[in-house]
């Protein structure tokens, strides 16, 4: 059998392969986060919630939900040139969001068990 006899049987059993593993991964809701971006931003979706007084007002008085938040924890652009170290807990982050949130910056303080959202921005 030549190499171009074999092409179509290769190709053919990579394409069958690749389909059953996407289903796979898409069924099992498989995430890639491998990027410092991404990790944050995990890291910090898997915590408990805590707003501050701050955001809480925000959230009341610009009339945002907390849906919005989960999008942007989901999605948002970590500014990881300006994390600050603080003493009781990991770090702290500013987080902006994408595409239509893109207006919303949250300050968030990443601790062991807790996410602190400290204060929300809008420009």
């Amino acid at each position: 059998m030549t190499f171009i006899q074999r092409l179509p049987y290769y190709l053919g059993g990579l394409t069958v392969g690749i389909i059953i593993v996407v289903f796979i991964w898409n069924k099992k809701g498989t995430e890639f986060n491998y990027g410092p971006n991404s990790r944050v931003l995990k890291n910090i979706r898997i915590k408990d919630r805590v707003y501050s007084n701050d955001a809480l007002n925000i959230l009341n008085t610009k009339k945002i939900d907390t849906s919005n938040i989960s999008k942007i924890l989901k999605n948002g652009n970590v500014d990881l040139g300006n994390k600050i170290k603080t003493d009781s807990c990991q770090y702290q982050y500013n987080i902006k969001g994408k595409k239509e949130l893109k207006n919303i910056t949250l300050t968030v303080i990443n601790c062991d068990s807790i996410a602190y959202i400290q204060n929300i921005k809008i420009e």
